[in-house]
């Protein structure tokens, strides 16, 4: 049977049923394409030979060619094992095996070169070495293995099933003798391949296996990695350019009414330069006859959301209404308690829907929806049911957007016969390297600057034994009239944790602070809304100073006159969630803290959290060191995108060449949108080999 790229890995001549089945299960190889695109996880280099005598005794990986002069059999049944005499022209060493006796010692050829490589240990006077990867030097001569050694991904069954990582190098091998070159298609331009000096597709994937030098290997680590990162580019840029021609939108023809007023006569701060430039591209986005699809994504406390009620008010102003959707019954109803404030002037109808709101409250808003009374509708999941109605919705803005899933955030677009605006927004700051690869098909928008007069939140570390003096630390903000929020990881004791629990600091808080003269509120998940609600309301009115609670405010709770954080082991918080707690102060005029408590003994990892807290304020700067400490798989759910499913491409390490993969990728659409110029045809066959999937889901960002 011939062989190709998309043949079974069962067919390939020393694989089998058994091994193929190992590599499915454990590797996810199920076609031969899918062995060719296992790359390395790294190379030991075998271009360097040693002599006997030049070994030193430092544990390194060598390689010798020598001969075995003789081979014996040592100890007892139970700890047996085989030891051969290896000498070359300087000196004599041993090599030892401790399994496999037998077969190899059948198998081993006297006086005849071999190559050995491995580790070498010094023991009882002399050099030895033990389990060698052993050939004959005749065969070394024949094999890719003379250069830099590929070595493979593996699991612990692999291993023990016996499918090591020169039976995975023998298989690639063999692959390479049956697969046909023309296999290893060209999938780029040859624009693109003389413009960055990128070596032919075959050469890339025979030297990312088996390469003879560092160079061979780095020139087809850059061809494949911006490969991979350029068709992934290509495709969500196509990704906007269609969803721009063919979802069309509601044109928002005018700035009227709501807007001018509201901006002319009851704007409660002028804006930012950063937010007027993002309330102008919202414009021009709602003007044209395409469907906005955009990410606004700003700091704490940069506001983004006056930003989004002005999006509100065009949407108004052309007779349509709009919602505005948040991931938490506390974030929506800061959310509606802002708006509402904000727009009383304008004598304009907004609602709350959520989990909590009653059913004659849900009959009166499905009513208003559906005849066009109700203007603005914000909530949480509760927008999303069959019921919720809009007589024309003409703009959803979704807040933390990375909280809801694709399916649940498209339910937003079946709210009308066209697809309304949508307007996604979020405070986690996200690394540009991040946002080219999860988002590169929505338009950005960043708001980077904070308003004018918010002082710098002062931010320190301090261990457990210094707990006092920060007790009397907040005994002296309270008596100028601010509040605390002392925020813990857990909420009841963990046996297998030495953290504090929320309750156990509670107790400890209410002996520090005693009634009458301090009141405490205390606020967690496991608690009733009406009861959360009620110990919230009382922290907002200022009837209670102190507030323990939880990550669950998080976000949504506004209260100028906090002015401390306390993170109690805040080596249990991951970056993006301290610098959102931490944005939870901050919000007044007056100088605000963040305290970060923690034990003395920490990881680096921690270390560099907490130190990077100490340093910066600025949410960019956190997210990309972020994204280095725990990687892109695990910020912002994004484990979720296929987009980041990379096989050789890292979009940490390899930003530089993420970013000469979009350029290349703009340059070519835009010269070239369908793809139809012969030159290009490389690239067409390729894109439409990776696009399986074309359907409405493409669109829904």
């Amino acid at each position: 049977m011939s062989i190709n790229l998309q043949t079974p890995i069962d067919y390939l001549k020393g694989v089998g049923p058994s091994r193929a089945d190992l590599l499915r299960k454990e590797l996810g190889v199920f076609t031969c394409q899918d062995l060719i695109n296992l790359f390395p996880n790294r190379y030991i280099d075998r271009t360097q030979f040693y002599t006997i005598n030049q070994l030193q005794r430092n544990s390194s990986d060598v390689q010798i060619i020598g001969k075995i002069t003789a081979i014996k059999e040592v100890g007892q049944q139970r700890g047996k094992r085989l030891v051969a005499t290896f000498t070359d022209a300087t000196g004599t060493m041993e090599l030892v095996w401790f399994k496999g006796q037998k077969w190899i010692k059948d198998s081993i050829k006297l006086n005849i070169p071999y190559v050995v490589f491995g580790k070498c240990n010094w023991f009882a006077g002399k050099f030895n070495m033990a389990h060698p990867d052993m050939e004959l030097q005749s065969d070394h001569e024949r094999n890719f293995t003379q250069g830099m050694q590929p070595i493979y991904p593996s699991t612990e069954k692999l291993s023990s099933r016996g499918l090591s990582n020169r039976a995975i190098i023998k298989m690639i091998q063999q692959l390479f003798l049956e697969v046909k070159k023309e296999e290893l298609y060209e999938t780029l331009s040859p624009t693109i391949i003389k413009q960055l000096k990128l070596v032919s597709k075959q050469e890339a994937v025979i030297n990312i296996h088996f390469p003879k030098t560092q160079v061979d290997l780095a020139k087809a680590q850059f061809r494949l990695k911006f490969e991979e990162l350029f068709f992934i580019q290509l495709q969500l840029i196509l990704k906007n350019l269609i969803h721009k021609s063919k979802i069309k939108g509601f044109p928002f023809a005018k700035v009227d009414n709501y807007f001018n007023t509201f901006f002319k006569q009851h704007l409660p701060f002028e804006l930012t330069n950063a937010q007027k430039r993002v309330v102008k591209e919202i414009r021009h986005d709602l003007g044209s006859n395409a469907q906005m699809n955009r990410l606004l994504q700003g700091d704490v406390g940069s506001g983004k959301t006056i930003v989004a009620l002005l999006s509100i008010l065009i949407a108004l102003d052309n007779g349509f209404q709009a919602c505005l959707m948040a991931p938490t019954e506390i974030l929506a109803t800061q959310h509606y308690s802002g708006l509402v404030e904000l727009c009383k002037p304008l004598n304009i109808n907004i609602k709350l829907l959520t989990g909590s709101t009653k059913t004659s409250g849900r009959k009166l808003i499905h009513q208003e929806l559906e005849n066009g009374e109700l203007q603005i509708l914000i909530g949480t999941h509760a927008l999303l049911e069959d019921k919720v109605k809009f007589k024309n919705l003409g703009l959803a803005i979704i807040d933390e957007q990375h909280r809801f899933g694709v399916a649940q955030r498209s339910k937003l677009w079946k709210k009308n016969t066209s697809p309304p605006h949508i307007l996604v927004m979020t405070a986690t700051p996200i690394p540009r390297t991040l946002a080219m690869s999860v988002y590169g098909d929505l338009d950005i928008s960043v708001i980077d600057e904070l308003p004018p007069g918010r002082k710098s939140i002062k931010t320190v570390h301090r261990y457990d034994k210094n707990r006092l003096q920060v007790f009397k630390f907040i005994k002296d903000e309270v008596s100028k009239g601010r509040q605390i929020y002392v925020v813990y990881p857990l909420i009841q004791e963990s046996e297998t944790l030495d953290y504090k629990d929320l309750m156990d600091g509670y107790e400890s808080i209410t002996r520090d602070f005693p009634q009458p003269k301090y009141q405490i509120s205390i606020v967690h998940g496991q608690m009733k809304p009406a009861d959360k609600e009620f110990e919230m309301q009382r922290f907002v009115k200022g009837e209670t100073q102190i507030m323990v609670a939880t990550t669950v405010i998080e976000v949504g709770v506004n209260v100028p006159n906090a002015s401390v954080m306390i993170i109690e082991s805040a080596e249990r918080f991951g970056l993006s969630q301290l610098h959102q707690l931490r944005g939870r102060v901050g919000r007044g005029a007056e100088q605000s803290y963040c305290i970060l408590m923690t034990g003395h003994k920490l990881s680096d990892d921690s270390k560099t959290r907490l130190n990077t807290m100490v340093q910066t304020n600025d949410g960019f700067k956190i997210a990309e060191v972020d994204l280095k400490l725990r990687g892109p798989g695990d910020i912002m759910g994004t484990q979720q995108s296929g987009v980041l499913n990379l096989k050789i491409a890292d979009i940490i390490k390899d930003k530089d060449i993420l970013e000469h993969a979009r350029y290349h990728a703009k340059h070519v659409l835009k010269n070239d949108p369908s793809l139809t110029n012969a030159s290009n045809n490389n690239i067409l066959n390729t894109y439409r080999a990776l696009a399986k999937f074309k359907n409405i889901w493409n669109y829904i960002s």
